[in-house]
């Protein structure tokens, strides 16, 4: 299927006015609203007897979250579904008819006979109202696939129990009754038609259940990590582990990620998805994403053990938002902590509704038995997938934690891993969502969105009067200096809060790039990644700054001697081909962006920019999350059309269009960048992906 879905070429949108006519075109229509589906007849579910094991799945999971959620008041923000139980031929999708039966008969039966079914399963127990809330849980899951395919809303979540994804054909297992997830897969490619879905399980638990479901299946993406410590962790299975792929035709479409170690933190989570999930994904090209949302995979939870923060999950869903067109529905599985489930789903909702990222917290360090199971994975996926057919490094047999061996100490500050506390209170000031816009008045046409901030600008410093004075102009010094002045107020309006991201147009848009960092410096940041694409001559003062990371895609090629870990060059017309610049975008753009950890992200748009219009509206939404949603735009004015576009990527708004047809990068330039990352990787932690 791949091969036959690989392009030979691609539209390609050169020219700045075919950039936003076709940005206006093919956006979607409809609302892009984010819908909740919640029902307080799920909570009635609780256990009856006394099994310490089963005791943690209990209604104030569902009912302190959703309880949260409308403290936060995000609840209200939403659009709200009504549940729906799902018929029983929905359930038989994926269970077998006499398992419906016997979960039907729970109804009428006594607690001493509930007690003796539920011994026949593992980690399970029925209640009387088991069948109702269990028909539930499916049919709000479908009632979110068909908001979010029929355009009624773009995205969502769903809070249900029980959850669902190590339920099987014939059999309930570990709390789950029936798979929510599966069967809202199975309905969204016969009602709908799809060809392509996505599954991310971001549990700690493997879904065993999915996957048997879709293990031979090539239109289902199966993805999971889970606390695996070779194969001593529950559900304790051989096919969990790294080099269980799929079967048959579905060969290659089953990703697992094992957790061999406790402890995994925010780095270890996001490298997976940059050089794991990702790369895979875009290639795949879904038409729907399913997220399998466990949070027992976050800090505090009991069941995981790990320390991925609150904001860890709000990444995670922002780098899954480009995919599929924004189309993603989340289906709360586990989370046992009450507190950090709360949390974690707070951010995962908050990034559906477009609000900005926090900053990810941490070392961005991934620990040494993460990097082995990402080069397992990698390893083994290498003969099925074109973007990993570069990969020459092989499996390794996890020394670091084999057999119990402790192996040597995580990387960076994991080595000491503190546990008191679990750092889930939301930041006491959190960013302004409010975007500026520093543009002419002749945009004024332009379909944007509300209650956009338009600059007037303030007067430049003698200083910056004088780097201006010192660079050349082909404009006239009235002109230039009024949009200059425009952009400086911008910068200076993120830079203190006011604003959380801007887009300026400028008729000198090297001038202006120059002034934004030595205002930038002058205001305080600390770290700032300025990413241009295109011709743009940056000086050697700002090149050797210490404080400024220049990486330029697209532009003249870069003498040898230029080239150091803060000053990094992505020459030549071929880094914005497609295939090339996807590569590079989760190879190297995004992980040196995260090990960085900007104040400020700065995006240049120069001369000779070619870069394809959805891969520029795909960079600026995925580099809003490094800098926790602080960015500027900086555009020729020439480039008018595409302030619209990228006005509403800043908004959270979803890519027009899907990211496929599929082009590889060619083996030259792939081989081009697997040795700049490579020479890079001491300086920018995540972009390692093997331990050798």
């Amino acid at each position: 299927m791949r091969g036959k879905r690989e392009a030979a070429g691609g539209r390609r949108l050169r020219s700045s006015a075919a950039r936003g006519r076709g940005m206006a075109e093919a956006r979607p229509p409809g609302s892009q609203g984010t819908a909740l589906i919640y029902d307080e007849d799920m909570a009635r579910v609780r256990l009856l007897w006394d099994d310490p094991e089963c005791a943690i799945e209990k209604p104030e999971r569902l009912t302190s979250t959703y309880a949260r959620l409308c403290h936060r008041g995000l609840a209200q923000r939403c659009v709200r579904l009504p549940a729906r139980e799902a018929t029983e031929e929905e359930l038989e999708l994926v269970h077998s008819p006499e398992y419906v039966a016997v979960v039907k008969g729970t109804q009428t039966m006594g607690k001493e006979a509930l007690r003796n079914l539920a011994q026949k399963y593992d980690a399970v127990y029925f209640h009387p109202s088991t069948f109702p809330c269990a028909r539930m849980a499916v049919g709000a899951t479908l009632q979110l696939v068909d908001a979010v395919l029929t355009g009624a809303v773009g995205n969502g979540m769903a809070l249900v129990r029980p959850p669902g994804h190590h339920s099987q054909r014939d059999a309930a297992n570990g709390f789950c009754v029936f798979n929510n997830v599966a069967i809202a897969a199975e309905h969204a490619k016969r009602r709908h038609g799809l060809q392509r879905i996505l599954i991310v399980d971001w549990d700690i638990h493997h879904g065993q259940g999915t996957q048997g479901v879709f293990e031979d299946d090539p239109s289902v993406l199966y993805f999971s990590w889970h606390r695996y410590e070779h194969q001593s962790f529950w559900p304790r299975l051989r096919e969990s582990d790294y080099d269980v792929v799929g079967q048959g035709p579905g060969r290659g479409f089953t990703i697992n990620v094992p957790w061999n170690k406790v402890g995994m933190r925010n780095a270890d989570y996001v490298s997976v998805f940059l050089h794991v999930l990702l790369p895979l994904a875009i290639e795949f090209d879904p038409e729907l994403v399913l997220v399998s949302a466990g949070f027992d995979s976050g800090i505090g939870d009991p069941e995981g053990q790990m320390k991925a923060t609150p904001e860890c999950f709000a990444h995670l869903t922002l780098l899954l938002l480009p995919l599929a067109r924004g189309r993603l529905c989340a289906v709360l599985e586990g989370g046992y902590n009450l507190q950090s489930l709360a949390e974690c789903v707070c951010l995962t909702l908050q990034t559906l509704l477009g609000d900005p990222v926090p900053a990810l917290s941490g070392d961005p360090t991934p620990c040494l038995s993460a990097l082995e199971s990402i080069q397992n994975v990698r390893a083994a996926h290498a003969p099925h997938w074109a973007s990993l057919r570069h990969e020459d490094a092989g499996r390794v047999l996890t020394p670091s934690t084999w057999r119990g061996d402790a192996g040597p100490p995580l990387l960076g500050d994991q080595a000491t891993g503190a546990t008191d506390g679990l750092g889930l209170n939301c930041p006491p000031n959190p960013p302004s969502a409010a975007i500026g816009l520093a543009v002419p008045d002749s945009a004024s046409g332009l379909n944007l969105p509300p209650a956009l901030l338009q600059e007037k600008g303030v007067t430049l410093s003698e200083e910056e009067v004088a780097v201006r004075a010192r660079l050349d102009s082909a404009f006239s010094q009235d002109q230039a200096l009024a949009a200059l002045g425009k952009l400086l107020a911008l910068l200076d309006k993120i830079q203190t809060g006011q604003i959380r991201a801007g887009i300026a147009t400028s008729p000198a848009v090297s001038e202006a790039m120059v002034l934004a960092l030595h205002r930038g410096l002058s205001r305080g940041a600390q770290r700032l990644l300025c990413v241009t694409v295109g011709d743009l001559d940056i000086p050697e003062d700002l090149r050797d700054n210490g404080q400024i990371l220049l990486l330029n895609i697209g532009g003249k090629e870069w003498p040898e001697a230029a080239l150091t870990p803060m000053c990094i060059g992505l020459g030549g017309h071929q880094a914005t081909e497609p295939g090339t610049f996807l590569l590079a975008l989760t190879s190297l753009i995004l992980p040196v962006a995260y090990s960085f950890q900007p104040d400020l992200v700065l995006v240049v748009l120069g001369p000779g920019c070619s870069l394809h219009s959805l891969h520029v509206e795909l960079l600026t939404r995925l580099l809003q999350g490094p800098a926790g949603g602080r960015m500027l735009l900086l555009l020729p004015n020439s480039e008018l059309p595409l302030v619209e576009a990228l006005a509403w990527a800043l908004v959270g708004r979803a890519l027009p269009s899907t990211l496929g047809p599929f082009l590889s990068a060619p083996p030259k330039q792939a081989l081009a960048m697997t040795r700049l990352c490579r020479q890079l990787r001491q300086d920018w932690p995540m972009l390692q992906v093997s331990v050798t």
